[in-house]
């Protein structure tokens, strides 16, 4: 086995796979909104964690969330 091969010996490069990432990220974003949730109507949870920090978090993965499907979107429009 070389690691090294010759320009003229390698096959070429794959193309890369259609892939849609807006249902994987959506679900995502649907998840921190139901952490959020938790978050603030559950009351047991505010003694194990800090609460504050928790909601923080999922405000966090919320925001991303939609920045990251406003992208998507941007990218997929026609120009």
């Amino acid at each position: 086995m070389r690691l090294w091969l010759k320009d003229s010996e390698r096959r070429p490069d794959p193309p890369p796979p259609k892939t849609d990432d807006r249902f994987p990220l959506a679900v995502g974003s649907v998840a921190w909104v139901v952490a959020f949730g938790c978050a603030l109507f559950i009351p047991g949870l505010a003694d194990a964690v800090s609460n504050v920090h928790l909601v923080i978090t999922c405000l966090i993965g919320v925001a991303l969330g939609i920045i990251g499907l406003g992208y998507l979107l941007y990218k997929r429009r026609p120009r």
